[in-house]
């Protein structure tokens, strides 16, 4: 997997450097993603997803496992036989699930990788994404870092025991 750096958020401090030279945007009507993609599934993505009264076997794939070294990530998403797509992607290139989509989908293309106090953002430079630097994308700024993934840096937060209140600059909302 080739990645590029493309920011860094210091979750202590809520600082963030980032290269504003890239830019990103998810293409409508795209949905290659959801085609060329295999996408892990966390017990949490697969709880949230039996939220909207789906049954885990309609959707896991349990002979597609992630590992990580040696440690079990979890099982992955099952994929239409058809056209290698995902069970929830619609005629309409739209996500039959988006708001309770799983993690991996909501930060593909990018990968986050922490080391201690410092969370590292890269991106896949998968040649299918034409979202990836394309040059009407939106700049990596702290505001897209923040919106694109603020759940995530206030869940590390959380788990390291950091209170999202005692370094948040005033104008940053997560």
């Amino acid at each position: 997997m080739k990645k590029r750096w493309v920011a860094t958020v210091y979750l202590d401090t809520l600082q963030i450097e980032s290269d504003p030279s890239f830019k990103f945007t998810c293409l409508p009507k795209c949905a290659r993603c959801c085609i060329e993609f295999d996408i892990p599934l966390r017990d949490e993505d697969i709880a949230k997803i039996e939220e909207l009264d789906y049954n885990a076997w309609e959707f896991v794939d349990y002979e597609k496992m992630f590992y990580r070294g040696d440690k079990f990530l979890g099982y992955g998403l099952k994929k239409r036989p058809f056209d290698d797509g995902c069970v929830f992607l619609g005629d309409d290139y739209k996500c039959k699930i988006y708001s309770h989509r799983p993690l991996a989908c909501r930060l593909y293309p990018f990968v986050l990788i922490r080391h201690g106090m410092n969370l590292e953002i890269y991106v896949k430079e998968d040649s299918f994404c034409k979202g990836i630097n394309n040059p009407n994308g939106e700049s990596i700024t702290g505001n897209f870092i923040i919106q694109y993934f603020g759940n995530v840096i206030e869940e590390y937060r959380h788990k390291l025991g950091i209170s999202n209140n005692h370094y948040k600059p005033k104008n940053l909302i997560i």
